[in-house]
Parts: C-alpha cells; structure tokens; sequence
C-alpha cells in the first residue's frame, strides 16, 4: 500500500474525524473509503445525479451495490427494514446511526430503483441458509 501525506484545512479534517467515529471505523479508513467511493463513482458513472447521499460500492461479490455515501450501509438494508420489518424511518435511523433525512432518500432510491434492489434483496435470500 502507498504512503501519502496529506493536508487538510482543519475544520475539514475535524468534521472527518468526527464522522469516522460515529461510523466507528479510523480516520484513516474513512479517508480511504471517500477517496476508493470517489473514484469508483468517478469510474463507474453509476450514481443517479437526483440521489447525492447514495454512492455504490462494489462488495465481496465485485458487484456495485448501492449505500448510503460515507457509510457502508447498503439501500437495500434500508428497503427491508421498512417493507419487511415494519421500520418507521427515525427508527431505522436510530438503529443504523445515521440521520433520518439519509434513510428518507434511500428508500426515495429504493423506489426509483426497485427492480435493482430488489433484485439485489433475492439474490440474499437464496444464499441464506433455511431454517431447521
């Protein structure tokens, strides 16, 4: 891995520190996660321009899976704790850690975007394991 110094004004590297802590992960792995989320939007032109808070992010599967920018949550998390789970938004937002406005747009995405996630959700379902 390469070493890079780099320079931040302070405020901006004070905001970073605070949002890498309530994501519970480093600063460092939170500037590496914004710079890998930037250019893989920049590369991957997927993003939908009417959603600013949902970036995607390519998993363990390689495949881009839509999440909420600067977390790992991914939309259809979101979508199921709604449809399936009954979740109100300001519950999924205090279960998840993050704003409600956030949850708001991605099941706004969810809807804008259903079949893919949709899709995404049915593809996990027949990986988890049946019940015994």
């Amino acid at each position: 891995m390469a070493r890079y110094p780099l320079s931040l004004p302070n405020q901006l590297k004070q905001d970073a520190e605070t949002l890498a802590a309530s994501q519970g992960i480093s600063f460092n792995q939170f500037v590496l996660w914004a710079v890998a989320e930037k250019v893989g939007d920049l590369r991957s032109q997927v993003s939908d321009p009417a959603f600013p808070r949902i970036t995607y992010r390519r998993g363990a599967s390689g495949h881009p899976r839509p999440v909420l920018r600067g977390t790992n949550l991914r939309v259809q998390t979101i979508a199921v704790a709604s449809t399936h789970w009954g979740l109100s938004p300001g519950q999924i937002a205090d279960d998840y850690g993050v704003n409600q406005s956030q949850v708001e747009e991605a099941l706004r995405f969810y809807e804008a975007h259903r079949a893919e996630i949709n899709a995404h959700i049915a593809a996990e379902e027949v990986l988890e394991p049946a019940d015994v």
